[in-house]
């Protein structure tokens, strides 16, 4: 694992995280001695996308009514 000091991540921060990303972290160090390390998330290459379960999972016509002469109820509306 390369090692560098801060100064020099200053500089070449773009090279440094361009490398993390394709799997080659590294350490920054102050005086010689390390301080952190960084390396590429494990994030996934694709974002998920919305309607992922179309198909999967039916949703009543009267979801929006649901239980509504329970919830006037409660609320002393007495519908």
């Amino acid at each position: 694992m390369v090692t560098v000091n801060i100064h020099e991540a200053k500089t070449q921060l773009s090279k440094l995280v361009d490398q993390a990303v394709k799997g080659e972290a590294f350490v920054i160090a102050k005086a010689g001695k390390p301080l952190v390390k960084v390396s590429g998330l494990k994030a996934p290459a694709t974002p998920r996308r919305l309607g992922f379960l179309s198909g999967e999972i039916a949703v009543p016509d009267d979801f929006d009514r649901m239980g509504e002469a329970d919830i006037a109820t409660l609320f002393g509306s007495g519908a």
